[in-house]
């Protein structure tokens, strides 16, 4: 998608320049506004906010009960303690759930930034979450809802402390408050299917023999086809760490339980202050050579990690989640951006390391990021599965190949004009055996990585443009003591990313016009196949958006301006196919359409529009 300024408006921004101020040369790259927009003529404008993905959970199919746990306003809570309350399961409805949702439900009303959000039970994120940047001329209001089912062995335990972080600032000039309400949605004996109709238009209930679901994003469920854990430990705490730079590896300490068979670490992470916009970030040479005071640099390689007394035992590039006040928060009004409302959490399988974990002994757990600067929110949870069949399982780690990555990194630079150009592989192997109640099966476990990153910038600082990609494929096989492969879990992962922004100078002073295009997409593709039962499972989900405007800032106040957003997303298994297409211009929905085909045996096709 591409756009530019009208021409009435490029008839009041100077066109020359005779003197570039090179303290505001970085003007043009990615950074974060707020919007001062206001309609005087709709001074009550309602804005429902949305991140499209595969809807989930449905209608007509109702829970069984749906239970509010938490209603709190967050006003000026900046540097405050997170809210919290006690949870209980429902006594109306216990378990066994085959389902649980997390409904996660926001309203502001006034001007206020975007902010990060996290829910925790009993230590364990369960999300993370930023809010939609709201309308300042009414009230704005969204949903997030989340399968939290991976979590039942939480769910199940009475007393635990359930807590919603989310930092805000209210002052004079900052006046939206968040009003918060979070219920739980539990499902028993249901076939639960992530389809529904786009309000308003109604139609007959679907019925599917089975979940027809999310991946990647949408749904991160690693151990599909696994029953959930038994036990889930946070590892960073009640709370995030803060990681400040690349040294800054935040641990603690946890004993695992000797009759484990299997472990998953789940990381939430997020990126913030100088580091937002890491993918955009100059070397540290060429912020030296042009004497530039912008602390944005280290380059624009990241990888979040974790590490076991000291030993690294897996690494991920977190998808670019763009917040609503990136780039050109008119972009991100009303359809947010991919993951912006419920953030991807990244899992490392660490069965083939209880070899060393199964000693009784504590064991350090680290959080890091590559090459960091302040600041990144990052927080895990350790999912262990137990052998109930006895105390003690044995285990012994095979193999551990993690060489450092093979970078090639270009740089040229001509005053404040440069190309910079990183591009790195590696691949890694781990494998160790576990003998349980169950048998001795093996885990090996491959994944081959690559990241390209290519950033230039031109006209003295006032054009820039990224371009990233990012592809990644595991694969988890499980062998028997014979040497027989009884299971194979392929997954693949691309994220390219573009971002190009030309700035000119505005006639007001201090004031400067932008015109951004960007697009970024999320392609995934899931195989699983197994002996027992004999069952092979495909997944994949691509999910694309392409962005395009202009604004006008002062002071990082967008006072003028234009922004849209086209999304296109599909997903697809062996029980059908979902797609959905949304435009949307100006903060409204010009375009919405939604397909589904089930390939049952009553096959049907449904197609519903607004």
């Amino acid at each position: 998608m591409s756009s530019s300024a009208p021409i009435f408006l490029l008839l009041i921004i100077f066109s020359t320049f005779i003197n570039i101020n090179i303290s505001s040369s970085l003007i043009n790259y990615p950074d974060r506004y707020i919007k001062s927009l206001t309609n005087p003529q709709s001074p009550n404008t309602t804005t429902e906010y949305t991140q499209v993905t595969t809807p989930s959970p449905p209608n007509p199919i109702n829970p069984n009960c749906s239970v509010l746990v938490l209603q709190n306003d967050f006003n000026n809570t900046l540097g405050s303690p997170p809210y919290s309350t006690l949870y209980s399961p429902p006594a109306n409805c216990s378990g066994p759930w085959n389902k649980i949702y997390l409904e996660y439900n926001v309203s502001c009303d006034g001007k206020q930034y975007d902010r990060i959000s996290g829910v925790w039970l009993n230590g364990v994120e369960i999300l993370r979450t930023s809010t939609a940047q709201p309308n300042p001329s009414g009230l704005s209001f969204w949903k997030v809802r989340k399968d939290v089912t991976k979590y039942s062995s939480l769910f199940n335990q009475s007393n635990l402390t359930l807590s919603v972080m989310l930092e805000n600032l209210v002052n004079h000039e900052f006046t939206g408050v968040y009003h918060v309400n979070l219920s739980l949605l539990y499902y028993q004996d249901q076939d639960v299917i992530n389809v529904q109709p786009v309000e308003p238009i109604q139609v007959q209930p679907l019925k599917l023999s089975r979940k027809l679901g999310g991946l990647g994003l949408a749904d991160n469920t690693y151990n599909a086809g696994e029953t959930t854990a038994d036990l889930i430990l946070p590892v960073s705490g009640s709370g995030w760490f803060w990681i400040q730079n690349g040294l800054d590896i935040h641990s603690n300490t946890i004993q695992i339980p000797q009759n484990t068979r299997k472990a998953v670490l789940e990381i939430y992470v997020s990126s913030h202050g100088n580091d937002e916009f890491w993918y955009s970030n100059p070397p540290n040479s060429y912020i030296e050579q042009n004497n530039l005071t912008t602390q944005r640099g280290s380059g624009a390689f990241r990888q979040v990690f974790a590490t076991v007394d000291g030993v690294t035992v897996g690494s991920a590039t977190p998808f670019p989640v763009i917040y609503t006040g990136g780039i050109n928060p008119l972009f991100w009004e009303p359809v947010v951006a991919i993951g912006a409302f419920n953030f991807p959490t990244y899992d490392f399988d660490l069965t083939p390391f209880l070899g060393f974990l199964l000693d009784g002994k504590n064991h350090s757990f680290g959080l890091g990021v590559t090459d960091c600067i302040s600041f990144w929110l990052v927080s895990a949870n350790l999912h262990l599965w137990l052998d109930h069949g006895s105390d003690i399982v044995q285990a012994q780690s095979i193999s551990y190949l993690t060489p450092p990555i093979e970078f090639k990194i270009k740089s040229k630079t001509d005053g404040l004009d440069g190309k910079f150009k990183i591009k790195g592989k590696r691949e890694t192997e781990y494998s160790g055996w576990v003998n349980s109640s169950t048998g001795n099966f093996t885990t090996r476990i491959t994944e081959k990585f690559k990241f390209k990153n290519k950033i230039k910038i031109k006209n003295y600082g006032q054009e820039n443009q990224v371009k990233q990609k990012i592809k990644v494929k595991t694969e988890i096989i499980v062998e028997n003591e014979i040497g027989q492969e009884i299971s194979k879990l392929s997954i693949s992962r691309k994220y390219p990313l573009k971002i190009k922004i030309s700035t000119l100078p505005g006639a007001d002073k201090d004031t400067f016009l932008s015109i951004t295009n960007v697009s970024n997409s999320l392609e995934e593709t899931y195989t699983s196949r197994s002996l027992s039962p004999n069952e092979e499972v495909e997944k994949s989900v691509e999910n694309s958006q392409d962005s395009g405007g202009w604004m006008l800032v002062k002071d990082h106040s967008v006072i003028l301006g234009t922004g849209s957003t086209a999304q296109t997303y599909s997903y697809q298994d062996q029980n059908g196919h979902y797609s959905r297409v949304v435009s949307a211009a100006n903060g409204k929905i010009s375009q919405d359409n939604s397909t589904l085909t089930t390939t049952s045996a009553s096959s049907l096709s449904l197609s519903l529009s607004t």
